[in-house]
């Protein structure tokens, strides 16, 4: 078979796997927005490792390296790309504010026309700018790989895997209140995307910085699934 299916690779197919299922559970006619970001928060922790992971293989060839980098992206794509949208779109589903699907037809308030419409706009330019954003992380990875070499200090712009934890936060936060935030959930969304495609350095998190990050992401499944219980208990 084509393809690398050593250890080195396992985390990033499993993230790419826990992305599809999040897709799914969001996009399923009794999909919820909850359920999609535990799928996100794996994802993130699988992220969190990957590379780690595939770098204590010392004698990793040329091919392997290259792979790794392509399916990492595209992973991620899934993951943080794909869907963070598609857990927006399910909170737009489940909104008492905007309970349908954009719908272009007259309405008593066209503004429940508009809103929809706009959101879903949002979700398609913020995969956008995370395809743009990983396309051109692996064309500047490659290039100074061959000129720098050892691993990359700093980054241009907001890498997409921070999605793993911008959008469960703000799931948090909609979960503990009675307010409907969803159009915060897409002003975040934009920002995100925006930052995706800036040019601010970024630095790149050591070990201490990637755990620290990883409790955070383990503390807000830990609330989450808390809150879930109190809720249907």
């Amino acid at each position: 078979m084509i393809g690398v299916y050593n250890y080195t690779v396992i985390l990033t197919y499993l993230s790419m796997m826990s992305g599809m299922l999040g897709i799914i559970v969001c996009l399923h006619s009794g999909g919820h927005p909850y359920m999609g970001v535990f799928f996100l928060l794996f994802c993130g922790l699988c992220d969190a490792f990957d590379g780690k992971v595939a770098r204590h293989k010392k004698d990793r060839t040329q091919f392997e390296k290259s792979f790794g980098i392509q399916i990492d992206s595209f992973s991620d794509l899934i993951a943080f790309g794909v869907l963070p949208g598609c857990i927006g779109y399910a909170m737009l589903r489940t909104s008492e504010r905007f309970e349908a699907v954009p719908v272009l037809k007259p309405a008593e308030d066209n503004r429940m026309v508009l809103y929809p419409v706009l959101l879903v706009t949002i979700i398609l330019l913020y995969a956008l700018a995370a395809l743009i954003r990983l396309a051109y992380y692996n064309v500047t990875e490659e290039e100074r790989a061959k000129t720098e070499g050892g691993v990359r200090k700093t980054y241009v712009g907001l890498p997409v895997t921070n999605a793993a934890l911008i959008f469960p936060t703000v799931m948090l936060i909609q979960f503990s209140t009675k307010i409907d935030i969803t159009p915060v959930y897409f002003a975040v969304m934009a920002i995100t995307a925006f930052l995706f495609l800036s040019r601010i350095p970024i630095p790149k998190l050591h070990t201490k910085g990637i755990l620290v990050m990883v409790g955070i992401g383990v503390a807000e499944a830990v609330v989450l699934i808390v809150q879930l219980i109190a809720k249907f208990a």
